[in-house]
Formats: structure tokens, sequence, C-alpha cells
């Protein structure tokens, strides 16, 4: 069975001076301001893409090394992902790079590697991702 989710977005104003509020719709998890400012320079409490997408690689990576792991009889303790995703203004989205920690009982550092990189490469969000560069550092905790 397949699922939508959606967000909204309501934007005033134009691009450079105008702001928006992007809301969770179908987790009703919160709503989030979004400017221009914070997209090309960063800036507290605003919001932007970039950060979005890679709270939805981060989460989505972290399913996909779990039940990799599961497949593979392994029960992890923990796995700490974080995509780190760089837009470039003029150009777009360049990259996502996943940092990962996750204690893992009885997985040697070479076993793991090839969980996180084969969860690197078939997670969902890596796929939608894949004009991008896609990279990993992943080590046990």
């Amino acid at each position: 069975m397949a699922l939508t989710s959606e967000a909204t977005t309501v934007w005033t104003g134009d691009l450079m001076k105008g702001s928006g509020v992007v809301t969770l719709d179908s987790s009703s998890a919160g709503s989030f301001p979004v400017n221009w400012k914070a997209r090309a320079e960063g800036a507290k409490n605003t919001t932007n893409p970039e950060e979005l997408l890679g709270a939805a690689h981060a989460s989505c990576f972290s399913m996909a090394l779990a039940n990799i792991l599961a497949t593979a009889g392994h029960s992890p303790d923990s796995i700490q992902t974080t995509a780190a995703v760089t837009f470039v203004p003029g150009t777009g989205v360049t990259g996502s790079h996943l940092l990962v920690s996750a204690r893992v009982p009885g997985v040697t550092e070479e076993e793991f590697e090839a969980f996180a990189q084969d969860a690197k490469l078939n997670c969902p969000i890596s796929q939608a991702l894949a004009g991008i560069s896609i990279t990993i550092e992943a080590e046990l905790a």
C-alpha cells in the first residue's frame, strides 16, 4: 500500500525579502519558518529546504541500515546519522554527506562499513538524490 505524505509552504513576498512557513501536514509535527537568508547564509530558528532534505535523508538512511542489520541477524543498540546537505546559490543542491555512528553488538568494522554502504545506495531518499554526490563516514561507537 502506498503512502503519500504532505507538507505545505505558504510564501509571501519576493525571494530575497520574503519569507514563508512550511507545515508538516501529514504528521502535524509542526510548522517552521523559511527564508532565503537561511538558505543562502544560515539563520537561527529558521529552516531551509536543505535542512529538511537532510532530515529526510538521515532518517531514511537510519531506517534502511537498521533493516539491513536486522536482516543479517544483528540488532543495533543505536544508530545516529547526520546528513549534511550542501546548497550552492545559483547551482543548487550539490551533495549530501552522511556521518554515521552506531552501536551494533557482534559486528566488525568491515562488516559495518559494508552494511552502511548498502544502506547508502539503497535507502529510498538516497535513490531519489541520485543526481548529487552522496558520501559517507560510518563507524561503530
